[in-house]
């Protein structure tokens, strides 16, 4: 039986920006971890920038030194799978490729005690295949922290096939322990969150080809409330992951919604860490300036898309993108891949930027009134077909005046 007590000491692989976030929040809470990458000197790295995040934080006074020296000296690194045979937790934190994440959890399997917890990053693969490639699926779940692994408080606590109920509650316990709002999800593609994200991007693009421009869907966003709008996200994200994964999958250009995308990571803008993507951004600043040439550029590619453009209000950018995720959300309840409305709102709270005081899109939904939501859903399906069919959940609660919390 796993419990929160038995989990003293924690391994984490991956010497990558979430390797190294994930690495401080166990720290920062007390953890000894051990720190595996194949590649000596991007722990070395690692551990430099790790230091200076500290250093920053003594300079502006949130702990003193003795405290900063404490939490870099529960950090060990090794290039060594044998030196993970005592921890109680690995977290894999590697990129999104399942073929390397099998092998880590075949020598994860082997290396480490039978008691240990195996938890993969992973933001969108099968849970379940991946813990195929151990004998102890029981004992494989989704620990999904989000970019600052360090600062975003939102965790996914993913539940495979097989995942016993006392390692779920276990990595709960430890997700609040390390500062977490901790979320059990079920094992679908994306998951909660980033299963939801899939279609309020998808509308984010669209209208973009329709006529708006990305500095008007996020001002729009924004303007709504969302802590940061979706074109100013994929530029801190970096717009070239989805482009090189689209190139790894031999996709080509992919749809039109991408090539604006595509043609950015062709120029080399990659987003802020290259100084510029759908925005400028002046050296050192992270500050996101409007560039009217990527308007220009989104003009363009529409055209070449076959794109009639028009205007589009921001009325209309805060419907289609809101309404998407919602619709989405009810799905995800329908499907039971969520435990509750309330969770689902936690996540967009704690790891999207939803706005607090709307309580989440599901709440949000609920201040609506759900016949109204479904109406608008309805008039989008006519018009614009398959994407905008309505979940049977939401039909079944605003057919029959119920709400989704309460």
């Amino acid at each position: 039986m796993a419990s929160f007590e038995d989990i003293k000491k924690v391994g984490v692989i991956g010497a990558g920006t979430m390797g190294r976030g994930i690495v401080m929040n166990f720290a920062n809470a007390g953890y000894p971890v051990v720190w595996l990458d194949v590649n000596a000197e991007m722990l070395e790295k690692g551990l430099v920038e790790i230091d200076s995040v500290y250093k920053r934080s003594v300079a502006q006074q949130r702990f003193d030194e003795a405290e900063a020296k404490a939490r870099l000296g529960r950090i060990s690194t090794t290039q060594d799978y044998a030196d993970l045979k005592d921890v109680d937790l690995v977290v894999e934190a590697v990129y999104e490729n399942m073929d390397l994440k099998k092998t880590i959890f075949a020598e994860l399997d082997k290396a480490t005690k039978p008691s240990a917890i195996l938890a993969t990053n992973t933001s969108y693969l099968d849970i379940d295949e991946i813990a195929s490639a151990t004998q102890r699926p029981a004992q494989v779940l989704g620990l999904h922290f989000f970019s600052p692994a360090h600062i975003m408080k939102l965790l996914e606590v993913v539940r495979g096939k097989a995942t016993a109920q006392d390692v779920l509650d276990a990595c709960l316990a430890v997700g609040k322990k390390i500062g977490k709002e901790a979320v059990l999800a079920g094992n679908c593609h994306g998951f909660i969150g980033n299963r939801m994200l899939s279609m309020y991007s998808r509308q984010s693009r669209e209208v973009v080809l329709e006529g708006a421009t990305p500095w008007q869907v996020d001002q729009a966003l924004q303007g709504f409330g969302m802590a940061m709008g979706p074109y100013r996200m994929y530029d801190v994200v970096g717009v070239d992951l989805g482009w090189r994964s689209r190139q790894l999958a031999g996709l080509g250009r992919g749809e039109p919604i991408v090539w604006l995308d595509n043609r950015l990571c062709e120029m080399g803008r990659f987003g802020q860490k290259s100084g510029h993507g759908f925005y400028r951004y002046e050296p050192g600043s992270r500050q996101a300036i409007h560039d009217p040439e990527t308007d220009m550029m989104a003009r363009e590619v529409a055209e070449e898309a076959g794109y009639t453009q028009r205007e589009v209000s921001n009325e209309e950018i805060v419907q289609r993108c809101i309404l998407a995720l919602i619709n989405e959300g009810a799905r995800i309840l329908d499907e039971g891949f969520a435990e509750s409305a309330e969770d689902i709102d936690r996540v967009y709270r704690f790891g999207y930027g939803f706005p607090a005081e709307r309580g989440g899109p599901m709440a949000y939904a609920d201040s609506l009134g759900l016949d109204v939501v479904l109406e608008q859903i309805r008039t989008f399906e006519a018009e614009r077909g398959e994407f905008w069919k309505p979940a049977e959940g939401l039909v079944r609660r605003a057919e029959a005046g119920e709400k989704f919390i309460g």
